[in-house]
């Protein structure tokens, strides 16, 4: 008997069915060693680092299947998914089953199909001591920081906080740019946009002999001037540019750019598209069976195989025919270092298996991804689009403007890839027209800050850093939201309170543990380690002794800076000790046992500054139920609720000063009110329900010319334009008079 021994066992369930009856498969089901969960598990002996790995609980049972299944066979290969981490499971393994792992037979695959099993079975090699060597140095040198640092954060700051190399440096640059945005100041800049008579939308570039960008102009008397001057000028046609250009075909994907990619289009967190794209590597249902139908999907190499770009190149000259196949094969290669982990790009193992095809097989999600993954793929290696870009210019004694279009001359790798450019056509013209201006205004605009990460941007950061590896990306992102250092809403990436104090205070006493130019360094220095054999022994002394100085002298120095301080009075909900805490908005009193317990009250000094405290009774009486009501504080605000709550859930807004409008009711000719509402602000009738008119705009007295229609117009700006529009028929018509 032959046995094999992958990490999973789906793709141990996929392997055995491509062999015979002489194969026996089984899975670890990963890592079956590590160091100790309960203590350091590191000594040092004689300049040497000396690992005290142990066989999990977990993985007991699992060992022990695979050891008897080693004394009876004859032939043992260890097939451990090609990456550092999988050298290092098949060298604990070897381990585990007390065989020499130099003796052991490594066979490597980057896609499970029955072709490469029975190619890597013809020709395997033995385990890679230098890539093991890389994996333990990392895992080693993230236990060293964890171990040692992580109880210093919980004495100083707060229990329950943990730093790591990369999560660390990772929290920092996310911290970083919440610091941005929050000393950011606006300021104010004016565009003056312009539509030229046959509806040609141009941009002013020069002003006066000056080059007018998007700070230029900076107030209102400033645009209002120039507007007027350019109303009294004559424009003429003085350049017509046209160039074709050319968008080149994207590569295909590696790991961050497919977590990147699946984010934008299909939703997905890192961490769900690795779980998909396990699945879809380790095998799902095909018509010919189970099988991978993606390659490796933890790599950050561009890299193809020749017979898959031929088999790509074949696929597009049959589908979609010559003018969409290059003469030569598309080759790509990742610029920045250390592209390691596997051999390949991520891409489909079989063409035949098109996403039309896979809807039959595929779960919703599976589908999704794969159609991205092959038509990425199919896309590589297809010409690329070609444009027409053209541009005018208009200008006059004072002024210059251009305006800009393009159209689609060949859709290229657009084809399968798709794409959001549309055509935007200029009209025919010829230097030297005569062109008059159809409306011109001045719009207001303030400078935005940066915007927060989100996790597909935050990845691009990361790889661009070095920092962490394909393998690293989600489960460092996991990490800093199940830590409660971040939260994620609406994709954007949020840091806690408590991320910046934490990392104020690594920033002042560990200054390299969340330094990116460090950690991207020591991403280098693994590299080496796993390349060329570096001693990853010294690499970890010379890290390991500085460090545990500044531990030792952090117990001593650092001040405690701790968020929770016990109260000395226990919870009336569950009993346990109520602790002051501090949050994004202040202090406030909170159960020791969150998060099973979520009791919480306002500090004193919360409560004089709020005096609206939830027991603050109005005069007002519920309508329902006849209890008080009660001044509470929400999202929007105070409002008002019933003291019988639970069993009365009737609420209202609390009433403040009204806001008349000048205009009476276009239907009734009642008084508009200014209304809040849980969806927004808007003007509405008194006379309501009698009268239902409601505007998110204010009604002017001035009526809409359409014929038959005569619908009130109502001011307001649109796409930096101010602009009259019926609250009718929602025609829009140029406010000129508003700026002139």
């Amino acid at each position: 008997m032959k046995l094999i021994i992958v990490e999973s066992p789906a793709k141990a369930k996929t392997i055995k069915n491509f062999l015979s009856k002489d194969y026996e498969v089984i899975a670890s089901k990963g890592h079956i060693r590590d160091l100790p969960k309960n203590r350091f598990g590191i000594k040092i002996d004689n300049e040497k680092i000396i690992a005290e790995y142990r066989i999990s609980e977990d993985s007991t049972a699992t060992v022990k299947q695979i050891q008897e299944l080693a004394k009876k066979s004859d032939e043992i290969y260890i097939a451990t998914d090609e990456d550092r981490e999988g050298e290092a499971i098949g060298w604990h393994i070897a381990h585990a089953i007390d065989k020499d792992p130099a003796t052991l037979p490594r066979i490597v695959f980057h896609e499970i199909t029955k072709n490469a099993i029975i190619h890597a079975l013809e020709t395997p090699r033995t385990i890679d001591m230098d890539r093991v060597n890389a994996q333990q140095a990392r895992r080693l040198l993230d236990r060293i920081v964890g171990y040692k640092l992580s109880p210093l954060l919980a004495n100083k700051i707060q229990k329950g906080l943990s730093a790591g190399r990369v999560q660390s440096s990772t929290l920092k640059i996310v911290v970083d740019r919440e610091r941005e945005i929050r000393a950011f100041i606006p300021e104010e800049y004016w565009s003056i946009d312009t539509l030229f008579k046959k509806d040609i939308e141009a941009t002013l570039v020069s002003f006066e002999n000056e080059k007018i960008e998007k700070l230029t102009i900076k107030t209102s008397d400033q645009a209002k001037r120039i507007v007027a001057a350019l109303k009294r000028e004559n424009f003429k046609v003085s350049e017509i540019e046209t160039k074709e250009r050319k968008s080149s075909t994207p590569p295909p994907f590696m790991t961050s750019t497919l977590q990147q990619t699946a984010s934008s289009q299909l939703g997905f967190s890192p961490k769900k598209t690795m779980m998909v794209a396990q699945a879809l590597y380790e095998g799902v249902k095909t018509p010919d069976g189970t099988s991978g139908v993606i390659t490796y999907m933890r790599t950050d190499s561009l890299n193809l195989a020749a017979e898959a770009v031929e088999a790509a190149r074949e696929h597009i000259l049959n589908r979609y025919g010559k003018v969409y196949l290059p003469e030569k094969p598309k080759v790509y290669v990742k610029k920045a270092k250390g592209a390691q982990e596997a051999h390949e790009a991520i891409r489909p193992t079989m063409l035949s298996f098109t996403p039309e095809v896979a809807a039959t097989y595929l779960k919703p999600d599976e589908i999704k991804l794969y159609r991205l993954i092959y038509n990425r793929f199919i896309a590589c290696q297809m010409n690329d689009a070609r444009f027409e870009q053209q541009s005018i210019t208009f200008a006059s004694p004072k002024a210059e403007f251009r305006a800009t279009g393009r159209k689609l001359l060949f859709d290229g790798f657009y084809r399968v890839a798709g794409s959001d450019d549309k055509d935007k056509l200029l009209p025919t013209l010829h230097t030297g027209d005569n062109i008059e201006i159809q409306s011109i205004s001045a719009g207001q605009h303030f400078t935005e800050p940066p915007s927060r990460y989100s996790e597909a941007s935050l990845i691009k950061k990361l790889e661009n850093e070095g920092i962490g590896r394909p393998s690293t990306y989600a489960p460092t992102i996991s990490t800093l939201q199940s830590r409660n250092y971040i939260d994620i809403e609406k994709r954007a990436i949020i840091p806690t309170e408590i991320a910046f104090t934490v990392t104020e205070m690594l920033e002042n006493h560990f200054n390299e543990i969340v330094d990116v130019g460090f950690t991207a360094n020591m991403e280098e220095t693994l590299d080496e380690i796993s390349e060329s054999g570096k001693s990853w022994h010294k690499i970890l002394l010379d890290f390991y002794y500085p460090f545990i100085e500044k531990i030792e002298a952090g117990k001593r120095a650092i001040a405690s800076l701790k968020m929770a301080k016990p109260l000395g009075r226990n919870c009336p909900k569950c009993g346990s000790e109520l602790l002051l805490r501090s949050g994004r908005f202040g202090e406030f009193i909170a159960c020791s046992g969150f998060p099973k317990c979520k009791y919480t009250e306002q500090t004193e000094e919360n409560q004089k500054e709020n005096p609206a405290t939830p027991d603050e009774v109005s005069e007002e009486v519920c309508e329902k139920c006849g209890s008080a009501m009660v001044v509470k504080n929400g999202r929007n605000g105070k409002f008002l609720a019933c003291s019988a709550y639970p069993k009365c859930k009737n609420t209202k807004t609390i009433s403040q000063e009204t806001k008349f409008s000048k205009v009476p009711c276009p239907e009734c000719g009642g008084k508009l009110l200014w209304r809040q509402s849980r969806r927004g602000a808007f003007w509405g009738c008194e006379n309501y329900p009698t009268c239902k008119f409601i505007s998110k705009f204010e009604p002017s007295d001035k009526i809409c010319g359409v014929e038959g229609c005569g619908g009130p117009l109502a001011a307001r700006t649109f796409r930096g334009k101010e602009i009259y529009e019926c609250l009718k028929c929602k025609d829009r018509t140029p406010r000129e008079e508003e700026i002139a």
